[in-house]
């Protein structure tokens, strides 16, 4: 792709985000939602195969349903209230409206269907753009409307906590896996957003670290499908050695930077007297951890089929920066015992 094309597009992506999170009134947020989703769809489709195409043609159909019930439930409360203020939504009916319409956006389950397969459709960078970036507008929204109906939100949180836990367990294409990880780390944020947003704020951004190192280390190794991490040692060998810590994180395991928001979440949804659905999301993070002991298995403990002079690392070395995948990969392990820091910092 033209490089000044690149920048345009990387600029419209940066600014829509941008204009949603200034704004107070609907329209503008819309606006910027819809200039998200246009920057988005060139990279999606730079590669013109059959499978990229595909998955922007779907991703362009799901957003702009959910384009259009955001303008349609904005529309009803405007008629509804008199305002178009975004703070000031207070009917039921166009604020469960809204936060089915950005839980399609972000690919909440039951309205997940879209994301794995597009995700499976794309090259690894624009993926981690899909995976990260695209996640904050519509998030900046929820946070800001504190959405009333709270059975809505629970619902969704558990259903796509335990949907990202299965969805992830037959899967052999490393994209759907990372799909269906997001969907799982999805559900716990919305699960606590309306009785802790600065939680779910911290949620997110470690998600978002730990995203980042994931896909950044498929991509040096060029790995698509669990098979292909079986040669990297021959590649990266002591990236390798660090890659199970990081998998593991994302399946929230202690000592690492991915048990704090978890043991938060959890402990939050106690204090509420939620206890079956703490229980619940707790095991639906075991079934999200067998997936990512799955990914660590095959790339630290098994060797890829071939003779002597196939196990040598002749390739070309990575062109890639190595920058943000050391900082990536040093915030997913090792942010643990910044947890009382962090739990200061929440506390009203």
């Amino acid at each position: 792709m033209n490089p000044f094309i690149l920048v345009t597009l990387l600029f419209g992506l940066i600014l829509g985000t941008t204009i949603t999170f200034a704004s107070s009134h609907w329209l503008l947020a819309w606006m910027g939602l819809e200039m998200n989703t246009l920057a988005i769809i060139p990279l999606m489709a730079q590669h013109h195969h059959p499978r990229a195409v595909e998955a922007t043609t779907k991703y362009f159909l799901t957003q702009a349903t959910a384009a259009a019930m955001l303008l349609f439930a904005s529309t009803t409360n405007a008629w509804l209230s008199g305002q178009w203020e975004i703070q000031q939504i207070s009917h039921p009916v166009p604020t469960t409206m809204i936060t089915l319409a950005l839980a399609l956006k972000i690919g909440l389950a039951p309205l997940h269907a879209w994301l794995p397969e597009v995700l499976q459709g794309l090259d690894l960078t624009t993926g981690l753009i899909l995976s990260t970036w695209q996640k904050l507008a519509p998030f900046a929204l929820l946070l800001q409307i504190q959405p009333t109906n709270s059975h809505i939100l629970i619902a969704l949180g558990l259903t796509s906590a335990l949907v990202g836990g299965w969805g992830g367990l037959n899967q052999t294409q490393l994209r759907k896996i990372l799909a269906y990880s997001s969907i799982a780390h999805l559900g716990w944020m919305i699960l606590v957003l309306q009785f802790s947003p600065s939680l779910t704020l911290l949620t997110l951004l470690t998600y978002l670290m730990m995203t980042i190192s994931t896909f950044l280390i498929l991509k040096l190794n060029k790995s698509t499908t669990i098979n292909m991490l079986a040669t990297s040692w021959a590649k990266a060998p002591a990236l390798t050695a660090i890659t199970p810590f990081v998998l593991l994180s994302l399946g929230g395991l202690p000592p690492l930077t991915g048990f704090m928001p978890k043991w938060l979440i959890l402990h939050e949804l106690t204090k509420q007297d939620l206890a079956p659905a703490a229980t619940l999301a707790a095991l639906s993070a075991l079934l999200s951890l067998y997936f990512y002991l799955r990914l660590t298995y095959a790339m630290t403990l098994t060797l890829s089929p071939n003779n002597l002079p196939g196990t040598t690392p002749w390739r070309l070395s990575s062109t890639q920066a190595a920058l943000p995948l050391a900082a990536a990969s040093s915030a997913t392990i090792c942010l643990l015992p910044l947890a009382p820091a962090a739990m200061a910092l929440l506390s009203p």
